[in-house]
């Protein structure tokens, strides 16, 4: 029984494993979205989003916790310089899973997975809607509020 064991193997040795996440981390943070299987891109989202939290700090201690587990010094730069400034604002969820169906070959699911903050398409219609909060007055009730503290300020000098 596999009580609390919550590693997907993926049918590969530690070693295998290991390399294989990093080489896929590797080249997520160098093309900002990769197509694989859906349950590898599971595994390199649990794989990969711990480093971009490291990321956001850019210190020597995190760059080596980081170079520990991708092993590739470019990578490394990049996320440092360019993947963490983009992301830094957001407290998690660095990655997006999209399914995509099954492959030809052996109808194996598969999903692109791509960093979020890097997907034109899916950002361009966010930052030019406002979030809107639930007030009691509307706009027009509020607008002439704002000048009546202006005048007793002149009233009082």
């Amino acid at each position: 029984m596999r009580h609390g064991k919550k590693v997907n193997h993926l049918g590969r040795k530690t070693a295998h494993r290991k390399a294989m996440l990093a080489n896929m981390a590797c080249s997520l943070i160098e093309h900002k979205r990769i197509n694989t299987t859906v349950a590898k891109a599971k595994a390199l989202k649990q794989f990969v989003e711990p480093l971009v939290t490291k990321s956001k700090e850019d210190t020597t201690h995190n760059r080596r916790i980081v170079f520990g587990k991708l092993r590739n010094k470019y990578a490394v730069t990049e996320l440092f310089r360019d993947v963490a400034p983009k992301v830094g604002d957001r407290p998690g969820g660095y990655t997006r899973i999209i399914k995509l169906g099954n492959r030809l070959g052996d109808n194996a699911d598969m999903a692109m997975i791509e960093l979020v903050d890097y997907n034109e398409l899916y950002n361009a219609g966010k930052p030019a809607k406002k979030k809107s909060t639930r007030r009691g007055r509307t706009k027009k009730a509020s607008a002439p509020v704002a000048p009546a503290p202006e005048t007793t300020n002149s009233e009082e000098e």
